[in-house]
């Protein structure tokens, strides 16, 4: 829990945000929630009266902070998305929790920040066509089982074929990665199949950056480089912006010992969003 503190004061005490750009997330509306997650399991989450073991695949205990933290990460994306879509991009310094699902959560996500916000601009009606670019090292079991009935939203997750979730959930794009991937094979995947995700063009890309591809990372299992990780970043958000398409950031994971290495290669990709959007 400690990198999401870490990651904050780093990108300010680095000069890649000013203090005054972070703006504190507001908690989820809870009809927004209910769009896409069942009664059943946000009621659960709220009165902290789930059963022990649906408690146990979340990886939290339950706590009045915990219920407050899940509803402000939604929150928070919902805020970066409304800004993306007025500036080019924006970013939450959390979320990317796809592995919540529609009746539980498992692998440290609560309530699914990014399949909540899509299912809510889908319904307003304010948005069209949306894709989700997922490149954190773990399948998004539960963004695709969420959004897996919604034509006009298109998932992409780049993950390890071996590594958790171990009952993977069809997404739109799937690539299983082996063990050990390296730079060079990661990004000329990565470059071969982002144009497919982004035809027809979307309205909205949220991009769940995760860096447990990195190769300190504890629960990673693939082979990157901070440059790698970089480059990665780059080839999104460069051709987002060629396109015309604004982009929410969402952290996803990081496990890398030391933790150091975490806090790195996100600011990294802050570094890259300023560089691809200087004037934002």
């Amino acid at each position: 829990m400690e990198k999401y503190r870490l990651i904050r004061e780093a990108l300010i005490e680095k000069g890649i945000l000013q203090r005054s750009e972070l703006v504190e997330a507001e908690c989820a509306d809870l009809t927004d929630i209910l769009r896409v997650h069942t009664a059943r399991y946000v009621g659960g989450v709220l009165n902290g009266t789930l059963p022990p073991l649906e408690q146990r695949r979340i990886g939290f205990p339950w706590t009045p902070a915990l219920v407050t933290r899940s509803l402000a990460t939604v929150g928070g994306c919902l805020a970066a998305t409304r800004a993306a879509l007025e500036d080019g991009i924006s970013g939450n310094l959390a979320g990317g929790t796809h592995h919540a699902m529609r009746d539980g959560g498992e692998g440290y996500c609560v309530f699914n920040d990014m399949a909540i916000v899509a299912a809510k601009l889908i319904a307003e009606g304010s948005i069209q066509r949306i894709a989700i670019v997922d490149l954190d090292v773990h399948q998004g079991n539960g963004t695709a089982e969420i959004l897996s009935g919604f034509d006009s939203v298109k998932t992409l997750s780049m993950h390890g074929a071996k590594n958790f979730p171990f009952r993977k959930v069809a997404s739109t794009v799937d690539v299983d990665l082996e063990d050990g991937t390296t730079d060079e094979q990661y990004l000329r995947i990565l470059e071969s199949i982002l144009p497919n995700v982004l035809s027809p063009r979307p309205d909205l890309v949220i991009y769940q950056h995760g860096v447990d591809p990195l190769a300190s990372d504890a629960l990673g299992r693939l082979s990157l480089t901070f440059e790698g990780l970089a480059q990665r970043d780059r080839h999104v958000l460069a051709t987002c912006k060629r396109m015309g398409i604004p982009v929410v950031l969402a952290l996803g994971g990081g496990y890398a010992k030391p933790i150091s290495d975490t806090i790195e290669a996100q600011c990294n990709t802050y570094r890259v969003a300023r560089e691809i959007h200087p004037n934002v």
